[in-house]
């Protein structure tokens, strides 16, 4: 396991919406002791209004252990991650799930993949799978994520060379989650795509970095 050092990423983001092209900006901002972590992602494209996702908790032997997910776009939802009682506490009143080891949050576990391709890449070659258990802000279940290979990217903050990781939708109405991590930026989150089942897309592309 080799946790991301502290870095703020910078982001161009273009989005299909209904139809229509926006164009926006994205920042995520990652900090750590080494015991400790907080994680920030704010996302806005032009006509709709800002979404920042927040992600509180410790960095681990084993990666990163979330206590509190929060996602904010009109209003806020949030989920605690209750460990003595090992459960899921939500705060839009659905019911309490199961705590499962090594649970992340939508957020985390961006970073998360990172420290693991980070810690141990002769693992996570092409045809390999990674399964994370995530939570978002209603409800929990098994990510699976399919390790697509090295690809060469062209993005606004320059050239990068990056392993493509890949969720697709299991369910009807599930999100498909393509994600790329650089490895000679200590595997950061280089490329983030998200695709609905509508069609719509958010496509986040490195642009800059600010380090300490």
């Amino acid at each position: 396991m080799s946790v991301l050092p502290s870095v703020r990423l910078h982001y161009d983001v273009q989005a299909q919406y209904r139809g229509f092209t926006l164009g926006g900006r994205a920042e995520l901002t990652w900090r750590h002791d080494g015991h400790a972590y907080e994680a920030r992602l704010e996302a806005s494209a032009l006509g709709r209004p800002s979404r920042v996702q927040r992600s509180v908790g410790r960095v681990t032997a084993q990666g990163l252990a979330p206590d509190y997910f929060s996602d904010k776009s009109r209003s806020e939802k949030a989920t605690h991650f209750d460990r003595e009682k090992n459960r899921l506490v939500f705060s839009n009143n659905r019911p309490d799930a199961p705590l499962a080891e090594g649970m992340q949050d939508r957020l985390s576990v961006v970073l998360q993949l990172a420290s693991l391709a980070a810690g141990s890449p002769d693992r996570h070659v092409a045809g390999s799978t990674i399964t994370v258990p995530t939570a978002g802000t209603g409800d929990a279940e098994n990510w699976i994520f399919s390790v697509e290979g090295e690809e060469d990217l062209r993005l606004p903050g320059g050239d990068v060379r990056a392993l493509k990781l890949q969720r697709l939708p299991r369910k009807e109405y599930d999100q498909k989650v393509e994600l790329w991590l650089a490895p000679r930026m200590d595997y950061a989150p280089v490329r983030l795509r998200l695709t609905n089942p509508n069609g719509d897309t958010v496509d986040q592309r490195w642009s800059s970095t600010d380090r300490g």
